[in-house]
Parts: structure tokens; sequence; C-alpha cells
């Protein structure tokens, strides 16, 4: 009996320790590859796992905040999906380049031409986007995952402060401090240091070649005392041995 009890307890707490922990390596998530800083660009990649013992993943759909609208997204092609990109029209035209751009990606499909994530397999999805907001700390995304027996999984629910994990969280890219050399944009104090230090590398230039200049001429005219001074001597030490 003893026995008994200790092995179905044991078969309990096994049980938990799945139910908890099989969410945790199951969402679907995003991570940078690098630094996602803001005002910057960056390459990220869309994990996404098979859930499922019996079916494969075979269509991924991820939507854009639309809060914070990306002006570039640029997927990867990946063998065996097929890509399409959304775009929509924006209320308030971002301005990228010293452009005006109306419009942005709002979302990025993915469907698999072939078996697409089988069980027991995940898949990255990566895209390069930017220029990342700069009056935020994260993005949030929504995906949807679509199997091949038709059911349709939802990460969209956000995690709330003080509250615990939902059931099937959005992912979200967690960005950081804006480093100031990030691609495409520049700080008017970044500006003046380089001119700064351009001005400052053609005066020592402008200087050591004057200075190189003074030096030829003194070593001339050196040189021209001493000519003068040897053909002197010369011509006296003809005259005394002519006397």
């Amino acid at each position: 009996m003893k026995a008994s009890r200790i092995a179905a307890a044991t078969a309990v707490a096994g049980t938990a320790v799945l139910a908890v922990s099989a969410p945790a390596f199951a969402h679907v998530s995003v991570q940078p590859e690098g630094t996602a800083a803001k005002g910057g660009y960056a390459v990220v990649d869309f994990k996404v796992p098979n859930e499922r013992d019996k079916a494969s993943t075979t269509k991924v759909e991820v939507n854009f905040p639309a809060d914070h609208p990306l002006a570039s997204v640029m997927p990867e092609p990946i063998q065996g999906w097929k890509i399409e990109v959304t775009k929509s029209k924006l209320a308030k035209p971002l301005t990228m380049h010293g452009e005006k751009i109306d419009e942005a990606v709002t979302k990025v499909t993915w469907t698999a031409d072939g078996d697409g994530i089988e069980p027991g397999y995940f898949q990255k999805f990566p895209l390069s986007v930017g220029a990342l907001p700069e009056d935020t700390d994260q993005l949030v995304f929504k995906a949807v995952q679509t199997y091949s027996n038709k059911e349709v999984v939802r990460w969209i629910e956000v995690q709330k402060d003080g509250q615990e994990e939902p059931e099937n969280p959005a992912p979200v890219l967690e960005l950081a401090a804006a480093t100031g050399d990030h691609h495409g944009t520049s700080t008017a104090e970044d500006a003046s240091d380089k001119t700064d230090a351009k001005n400052e590398t053609a005066a020592a230039d402008e200087d050591a070649k004057r200075g190189s200049d003074t030096t030829a001429r003194v070593l001339g005219v050196v040189g021209i005392v001493i000519g003068v001074a040897g053909v002197s001597y010369g011509v006296l030490a003809g005259r005394r041995r002519t006397a």
C-alpha cells in the first residue's frame, strides 16, 4: 500500500511538472540576433515550436504593433515556405532617411509548401526590421499558428505586470538603449564631434606641412652658405699658393 501511494504521488508530481514546464518551451517567441537597439536596425528570429504529437505546423502569421509601425521589414527566404508581406496605410506617415513613408508592414505570413514544422521540431523565421522605435522599451507582436489538422493557436495575450504569465502569451521583443552608432541614424552631437575631429586632423596635417616646408628652406639656406664658404676658401687657398 505504501509503495503504491508513493508511486501514485510520484506520477502526479511528474504530471504537474510537465504541465508547468510545457508552456515554458512551447511558446512562440522572438529574439534578436545580437542587439535590438532603439532607433537602430536588427535581425530578429521568431521561434515557432510544434506543440502537437500528431500534427505539423503549416502556417505562421506575425502581426506587427500598430502603435509603433516599422518602415522597413524584410524576411529571409526559407526553403519549404512561401512568404507573404502585407502592408497597410499609416494614419500618421513616418520619416525615414529624409523621406516620408505613408505605409508600413502590418503582417508577415509564412505558409509551408511541404510538411511544415513536424512534431518534435521547431523553426526560426528571421526578419530584418527597423528603424526600431525610441519611445518604448519593447515591441509586442501577435502570432497565429495553424496546424495541419486545421487547429489554430493564437499567441496574442499580453503579459501584465504583477500577474502570472498568460496561457498563450504574445511574443515580446525587448529593446536595448540607443547606442548612437546604429545604422541610418545619428545625433547632432555625433555629427559635430566627427566634424571637429576632421578639422583637427586637417589642421594637424597643415601644421606638419608648414613645418616640413620651413625645415626644407632652412636646410637650403644652410647649404647655400656652406657652398659659398667652400668656394671662398678655395679661392683664398689658390691665391696663397700662387703667392
